[in-house]
């Protein structure tokens, strides 16, 4: 009997093989075919990832970026993000692809960035910068709260989605000058459910950051509620 069934994942095997010959796993990176070991991004995508190195570093420039704004414990990003960069692909594959499962990877990774660090030791939450419910109805999840469950993996903190809310849905950001940026957002957040975050140190969290005015927005808010301490990472800060 033991004979029979002994060649089971041998022909498993064979089987998983010749789907993926037809239908192949492709790296949200560079659009290789992923090798079996691989998962979401090939070996060579994995080698050249722009690691910033922010997060063992106090005053790096993320930090800088809120300086005389906000009040920021600490703050960092995992990987420099430029234009038709590896890191833009695999980021676009989230946020306009639909591919979320990439997104939570995305967030393991930075989980783990943040994991060998001694200045992120101390986070009681992490917070998902919020998306208005209209744009969230259009684009079926929120890229950072699939970061943040990713991270909360890796890092075992819990994610809340509640006490901060988006009231008004604003344009986009990208080809805005700064203090246009700033003035387009800093009244679009506000706390819903405080008591969560008393005197807790939340971790606010995006994908990209740029002139960091969202976060900025975002970390005001959550300052208001007694106690409660702001620090900062992204899975990616715009290089230059």
């Amino acid at each position: 009997m033991a004979q029979k069934y002994s060649n089971i994942p041998y022909y498993y095997t064979l089987l998983t093989d010749f789907i993926a010959l037809l239908y192949p796993e492709i790296c949200i990176g560079c659009g290789d075919a992923l090798m079996h070991h691989d998962k979401m991004i090939c070996l060579e995508c994995a080698i050249d990832m722009p690691n910033t190195h922010f997060e063992n570093h106090k005053d790096n420039p993320v930090e800088k970026l809120f300086w005389y704004k906000t009040t920021v414990e600490q703050a960092t990003a995992g990987y420099f993000f430029s234009k038709k960069s590896r890191i833009q692909k695999m980021i676009h594959a989230f946020k306009y692809k639909g591919n979320d499962k990439s997104a939570i990877f995305m967030g393991e990774l930075l989980g783990k960035i943040l994991l060998n660090s001694d200045r992120f030791s101390a986070i009681d939450q992490i917070i998902p910068v919020p998306l208005h419910p209209n744009k969230l109805k259009i684009r079926g999840y929120n890229q950072a709260e699939k970061i943040a469950d990713g991270m909360a993996l890796v890092l075992n903190i819990p994610v809340n989605t509640t006490s901060l809310v988006r009231v008004t849905h604003n344009d986009t950001q990208t080809k805005k000058a700064i203090f246009n940026r700033w003035t387009n957002v800093k009244t679009i957040f506000k706390i819903a459910d405080p008591n969560p975050l008393e005197n807790q140190h939340i971790l606010v969290i995006d994908d990209v950051i740029t002139s960091g005015s969202t976060i900025e927005a975002c970390a005001n808010q959550i300052l208001t509620v007694p106690g409660a301490k702001v620090s900062i990472a992204s899975l990616a800060v715009a290089n230059g």
